[in-house]
């Protein structure tokens, strides 16, 4: 007699990773399914938005954030031969350097090398220079 597998449902495989949710009565929580979509600004809109002072930074060298659970995320498209030497760059860090990591982990470390040397120097900052193909 065949056995029959249970493979498991839609909710389970494709679950959500957002924040936690706060409890409905709370006054800070804002619905976004109540939020209005936006069309595309219009010309004239644009000369009518609020100007936004940028975050304040925090001081000090920049440190990535290393192992954790992230909330935030980005999609970057890298090119065939760049995705091999991120994956070959793994692969010498735990051969040689006995680090696990992976390549989350090492794009995290090699964000915070530059961004701090881009806060540190400036227009000679690496990013600049080589932004501008110098």
């Amino acid at each position: 007699m065949p056995r029959r597998v249970a493979l498991p449902g839609a909710d389970e495989l494709f679950r959500s990773t957002g924040s936690v949710q706060r409890p409905a009565d709370d006054e800070d929580t804002v619905e976004a399914a109540a939020l209005p979509l936006a069309s595309a600004p219009a010309a004239t809109d644009v000369a009518e938005r609020p100007t936004f002072a940028p975050a304040p930074r925090p001081t000090g060298p920049r440190r990535p954030s290393g192992r954790q659970r992230h909330e935030e995320k980005i999609t970057v498209y890298v090119s065939p031969s760049e995705l091999v030497d991120l994956e070959h760059a793994r692969l010498v860090l735990r051969a040689e350097h006995a680090l696990a990591v992976d390549r989350g982990r090492i794009v995290r470390e090699a964000l915070a090398v530059v961004l701090a040397d881009l806060e540190s120097k400036g227009e000679q900052s690496i990013l600049v220079r080589r932004l501008r193909g110098r």
